[in-house]
């Protein structure tokens, strides 16, 4: 059985240790992408204008008034003295063609006092300049930035599918990593004086050994994040039926004129967010027109990914009637089992330690690939080695 265990541990590390050593390095890189980009782009994420923000109606409207080829799909509702608003933006749709409009950018910064646009760029785009650095990372982490094939995110699958195959090689690595019970102790050893390939190979196998339940954590988020409702859900379902999203039911997208104001859709946030007894803020509105309807998350400024994420209610663009709502703690137990994913991928569940974990594992991720590679290779020369040699003593 070992040997067997060994090939399949062997072949699948191989096959997977670039793709693995580019999502652990840029990992740990991410972690930190609102404080990285913010350092790199200032610019785009401080405004200078001092006084009383406009309202959402307003910046909506002065958006997509300096440009009819978009409308905004999320605003920021509340922001930091002195931080400016990301907004996120979609293509409309070009009537002489039926196809969306290109206009280059599908982010906006803008200064929440003034309203002036203080910069743009469209996110994840392979690009030259620090502006794009960041959100290019981002996206390096989950799709390796291949493209998207007749509506398939091709990036998205394959890093699914390698991280359904980490999962299951991290158990059979634990199996491989205790070869006896009683040298147990040997599998936590690192020989840090002995240096070489002795310290390489327990680099690789205590090192792995040492991290598995992060490394394993780390896995299974992994196939959460990228096949959620392809691979998750199903299984899920199989235990708790997680509940649908109202953002997967698609509507009749109503008229413009029959749409409810931003203004009238926040009033009654406002007003369930008191029933429903939600104590922070409205700090989003987002806005998916497919579906025809808006959504208000609620959560302290400027963090709505921390801890378990953010409080969301759902309602109908022309009625505004209730949809649903999504958050912490709600649902059944798929549904909490699905709301932890991103928390615990990320790290943001327990804070700022638990980001400085997940960065650190990042790193981790990336040594345990080039250790294995390496093992691989040294191995393998060695038994050229020693191939030659017995048919040199043939000879």
């Amino acid at each position: 059985m070992r040997p067997l265990l060994l090939k399949l541990h062997r072949y699948f590390g191989l096959a997977a240790a670039a793709f693995l050593f580019a999502a652990g390095g840029s990992g740990a890189l991410i972690a930190w992408h609102e404080e990285l980009d913010a350092w790199l782009n200032p610019g785009f994420f401080h405004a200078r204008t001092q006084g009383t923000p406009l309202p959402a109606a307003e910046l909506i409207r002065r958006v997509e008034a300096a440009d009819p080829r978009i409308s905004v799909r999320y605003l920021p509702l509340t922001t930091r003295p002195g931080d400016s608003l990301i907004v996120q933006l979609d293509a409309r749709i070009n009537p002489a063609d039926g196809r969306p409009y290109r206009p280059g950018y599908d982010q906006v910064a803008l200064d929440p006092v003034s309203g002036a646009v203080l910069g743009k760029r469209l996110w994840g785009e392979v690009a030259m300049g620090r502006e794009h650095l960041i959100p290019l990372l981002y996206r390096l982490h989950y799709t390796l930035l291949l493209p998207v094939r007749h509506g398939v995110d091709l990036g998205v699958w394959l890093m699914g599918l390698i991280a359904i195959g980490w999962l299951f090689d991290s158990i059979v690595s634990l199996c491989l990593a205790f070869p006896s019970p009683r040298s147990w102790r040997k599998s936590f050893a690192l020989r840090w004086r002995e240096g070489g390939y002795r310290l390489l190979f327990d680099l690789h196998r205590s090192g792995g050994v040492w991290l598995w339940g992060v490394l394993t954590l780390l896995a299974l988020t992994s196939v959460a994040m990228n096949l959620r409702e392809e691979v998750v859900r199903p299984v899920l379902s199989l235990f708790s039926t997680p509940t649908p999203s109202p953002l997967r039911q698609r509507g009749q997208a109503p008229s413009t004129a029959s749409v409810l104001p931003p203004e009238r859709i926040l009033a009654l946030a406002a007003a369930s967010a008191r029933l429903d007894r939600i104590a922070d803020p409205a700090g989003g509105l987002y806005i998916a027109r497919a579906q025809n309807l808006y959504g208000v998350g609620f959560f302290p400024t400027g963090e709505p990914a921390a801890g378990m994420g953010a409080t969301w209610l759902y309602f109908n663009a022309a009625s505004g009637a209730v949809l649903g709502a999504e958050g912490p703690g709600r649902g059944n137990r798929g549904d909490r089992f699905l709301q932890a994913m991103f928390p615990l991928h990320s790290g943001r569940l327990f804070g700022l330690a638990g980001r400085v974990a997940i960065s650190l594992t990042g790193v981790a991720v990336a040594i345990l690939s080039a250790s294995g590679v390496l093992i691989w290779l040294k191995k393998r020369r060695a038994r050229q080695r020693s191939a030659r040699r017995r048919m040199e003593n043939a000879a």
